[in-house]
Order: structure tokens, then sequence, then C-alpha cells
């Protein structure tokens, strides 16, 4: 064998001899990477476990029984009872009161919550230029503002001799019970709402809008498309995605609406203003347990049920 092809030979076998090891380091990398993503997990899967998936399962087990607050320190001997309290609580005329009034909130709240963080997000992205970073932050206050204090400060806005009620009353309007009456204190309850989660819907939508391309806008603009053509045949369904999720997101705030009910109008009045999570919460408190358990999970039903149903109709066509 001559010089020329042993150096051939031991040349391609230099060269084969890198590519078995380089797969097996490759191979050896994927796996440490996945072994470093499941140890990044472990954290979270610890606390989804704890606080949720255990105590969720232990939610669902105790609708099915006829557990009261007696009966806490010996769960096991409780009495099986299978879906009787759901029907129980399904047939509840308050618990009944209270779903309508859940799905009011949401058919009220979520809209106009929508329409205006869009409605600012497009004025901040577009037609604010100066102190930008100042309204973001003034629209986003009531988002991270502590809930308890604001209910206060609502309280006292709204009341009978607030703020509010001798602004109208100096220009010659009704000064109507906001917090006593049926109808003005779920009109309370909304703007506190609406007030609350709008800031929300604006960072949503603005990243959103942020997103899009400006050259397709700029084009649009060249070809004659007014500004309203341009939102609404270019804007709006570019901005699909992000209505999806800030959808969801909304309802789902809605759907388990608490604090705003419970800090102003404790329900009322007559239950007015009384949602779902509130019923729960007070049927725990009267020791009511499989109750509560039962509503908690007809809550949840609810919850995925609607967000599923919205994904499939606002979802990519493509």
């Amino acid at each position: 064998m001559s010089s020329t092809t042993t150096r051939m030979v031991v040349t391609a076998g230099a060269q084969r001899r890198p590519r078995g090891g380089g797969r097996a380091r490759t191979h050896e990398g994927t796996r440490a990477e996945a072994v470093t993503g499941w140890l990044f997990l472990v954290p979270f899967l610890l606390i989804f476990l704890v606080f949720t998936a255990v105590p969720a399962m232990l939610a669902v087990g105790a609708s099915m029984t006829d557990m009261s607050a007696r009966d806490i320190r010996d769960p096991l001997a409780v009495n099986f009872v299978g879906f009787e309290t759901f029907a129980k609580v399904i047939g509840n005329p308050t618990f009944q009161s209270s779903f309508l009034n859940t799905i009011m909130f949401v058919v009220l709240c979520v809209p106009i919550s929508m329409a205006i963080g869009l409605a600012l997000a497009i004025m901040l992205n577009n037609g604010i230029r100066r102190l930008r970073t100042f309204f973001r932050a003034a629209v986003y206050v009531p988002v991270i503002t502590n809930i308890v204090a604001a209910a206060v400060i609502w309280q006292y806005a709204f009341s009978i001799t607030g703020p509010v009620n001798s602004t109208l009353g100096a220009l010659g309007l009704p000064e109507p019970n906001w917090l006593g009456d049926s109808g003005w204190a779920i009109t309370t309850v909304v703007l506190m709402g609406v007030w609350r989660t709008a800031g929300t819907a604006m960072i949503l939508f603005l990243a959103g809008l942020q997103a899009i391309p400006e050259e397709v806008l700029e084009a649009a603009a060249t070809d004659g498309a007014s500004a309203a053509r341009r939102l609404w045949s270019i804007v709006l369904p570019l901005l699909r995605p992000t209505t999806l999720l800030v959808t969801v997101l909304m309802t789902v705030m809605f759907l388990n609406i608490f604090e705003e009910p419970y800090l102003l109008t404790k329900g009322g009045p007559l239950g007015s203003t009384r949602s779902m999570a509130l019923w729960v919460y007070e049927q725990f408190g009267f020791g009511n347990v499989s109750a509560s358990m039962a509503g908690s999970v007809l809550l949840l039903l609810l919850v995925g049920l609607v967000a599923i149903v919205q994904f499939r109709m606002l979802r990519p066509k493509h």
C-alpha cells in the first residue's frame, strides 16, 4: 500500500470517528438539558401539587359527602352521598341567583373592560406622544392597588353623602343610593370591577399592537386606507390572538369575582350582588362544608367550559 493510500485511509478514519462521538455527546447534552429543565420545574410542580391539585381532589371528595363544620376534625366519619349535594346546591334559589349575578357581571364587565383597554392601548400606541410612560403607569395603578384600601375609598365616594352624590347634586342631577339600592349597587360593583381590570386589558392589547409590523400599516396608509379602515381590516384581525387571551382572562376574572361585591356591599342588598364565589365563601362560613365544596366544583366546571368555548370560537383560523 502506498503512502498516499495510507494517508487517505487514516484521514477517512479520523473523520469518521468524531461522528459517533459527536452524536453521543449531542445525546448526552440533550439528556442533560432535559434533566435541567425538569429540575427547574420541580418547585412549580410541588407548589401546584400541594396548593392546587391536592386541595382540588379533596374538594371533589368532600362535595360528595354530608360534611359540615363539626366533621372537619374527623373527616373520615362523614357519610358518602354521591351527587345529592350537587342536586341540592343547583336547586338552591340563593345559588341560582348568585349564578345569574355572576353571569351578569361577566356580560357587563368583560366587554366594557376590553373596549376601554383597547381604546387606551390605541391611544398610548399612536395618539399620545408625550408622557406616554406616565399614562401607562397611571392606567395600570388600579391593578396593583390594595383592594381593601380601594374598596374603602369607593365606599366613601359612593355613599349617600359622598363626593359623587355631592357633585351630582351640585349639577342638579339625582343622587342615587349607590350601595343601598339593588340596581345602583350592581352598577357600583360593575364600575369598580371595570376600574380594576381595564389596566390589565390595556397592557395586553398594547403588547399586541406593538407586535404589528409598522410596514403593513404604512403600506395601507400609502394605498389610501383611512385610520378606521386600517383599524378594522388590519389591526383587529392581527390582534385576534391577543383578543382571545384577553377575553379568556377577563372572563375567568369575573366568573371568580369576589372582592368587589364582598367589600362594597357584602353581596347585598338582598343578595343582588352576591356572586358564586361569595356564595361559596358564605356557605363555608355557615359550616356547610359539602355545599361549599360542591359550589366551588360547579364554579370550576363553569370556568373550564366557558374557556373551552371561547378558545374554539376565537382561535385563529389559520
